[in-house]
């Protein structure tokens, strides 16, 4: 089934509201689900709607969040989201922390307590859209394996990046600290495809290739993806206070209870470095240099990050998302959630 961004944004928006969010609420999350699928992250889009509306209906996120920004310094702050719904929280805290990058060149600001809040990439491209470079991190629950170990006790832990080239391009860059993220195996279930093996194990903590039978997932490149969702749970985690590691919240143990997240944004003025003129040229550049390496055998080109998912974008634009139809059906049907998620393993079927 293939939808505008317009008419997907109105399903999402009128489900999660049903289900008992701010209006107002609804439509930030829209916009954070839209983007994941428009750019073809279909694991951070519309498939993740019901799980979203079955937490809303048992209150396991706040329909009322009162809002707090304090700085604690010239360019750091907290943004304490009240465990509303973490997509609308990560987005008004980035809003934050452009301002304060503006006026002072760079900005650090945590986000406490918060639900999970999508794909990455939309936080660091607020940034990237007003000439200025993101960085954005943020825990998850415990569901991978360490590097040498048989037991999860890190989350998928993502980094994120963007920076202005020229014309409105940018370059951006979304990754789990995982061969793959969770909602990569969700998306292969939904669609009732194998996964490649080596994303992630079974509860014998050998390979598989059923997304039905993993057990846990695998650090991208061994000790080397360990540290780095190690360094992610210090900075969201850690550093803002709160629960870290494999006590971190699960996200489906009990939809009722609030999840206390953290994420930490990152953003860097270029006027106060090299300028902003030479940065954005220099970025372009980059993006051009890159495009014209001579492609190893079997790849038509060398894509700078994120351009590949700006290229889908454009498809999406004129020949609308393309969504799985039981998604879609579940999108216009007047059931608010199915009861599905509560109280499941991470690894849930």
């Amino acid at each position: 089934m293939r939808v505008t961004k317009e008419q997907l944004k109105d399903l999402v928006v009128n489900k999660l509201h049903k289900a008992g969010l701010l209006e107002e609420h609804a439509a930030g999350v829209a916009d954070v689900l839209v983007h994941a699928d428009a750019r073809g992250v279909h694991s951070h889009g519309a498939m993740r709607v019901e799980y979203y509306a079955e937490r809303i209906a048992k209150g396991g996120i706040n329909n009322s969040p009162e809002f707090k920004f304090e700085k604690t310094g010239p360019c750091s702050a907290i943004f304490d989201g009240d465990n509303g719904a973490g997509h609308v929280v990560a987005k008004l805290a980035m809003d934050e922390a452009i301002k304060m990058a503006k006026e002072n060149g760079i900005a650090v600001v945590g986000v406490r307590r918060i639900g999970h809040s999508g794909a990455l990439s939309y936080f660091v491209q607020q940034a990237a859209n007003e000439d200025l470079v993101g960085i954005s991190v943020c825990q998850s629950d415990p569901m991978v394996v360490p590097f040498g170990g048989a037991e999860p006790y890190y989350g998928t832990n993502p980094i994120a990046f963007a920076a202005p080239g020229k014309d409105g391009e940018h370059i951006t860059f979304d990754m789990a600290t995982t061969v793959q993220a969770w909602g990569k195996i969700l998306h292969a279930r939904s669609k009732n495809e194998p996964i490649p093996a080596d994303w992630a194990v079974d509860v014998n903590g050998e390979p598989t290739t059923d997304p039905f039978k993993v057990n846990a997932l695998l650090p991208i490149a061994g000790p080397k993806g360990y540290g780095l969702m190690m360094m992610v749970d210090v900075l969201s985690g850690i550093l803002l206070g709160l629960p870290f590691g494999n006590k971190v919240s699960s996200m489906y143990h009990d939809l009722t209870e609030y999840r206390n997240l953290g994420q930490l944004h990152i953003v860097i003025n270029p006027e106060y470095f090299t300028g902003l003129g030479a940065f954005k040229e220099a970025i372009a550049q980059t993006m051009q240099d890159l495009n014209n390496i001579k492609p190893a055998p079997g790849y038509k080109k060398v894509s700078y990050p994120g351009q590949r998912s700006a290229e889908r974008e454009q498809a999406y634009e004129r020949d609308g998302i393309e969504i799985v139809d039981h998604i879609y059906e579940y999108l216009t049907s007047d059931v608010i959630h199915n009861n599905a998620y509560d109280n499941k393993s991470p690894f849930a079927k």
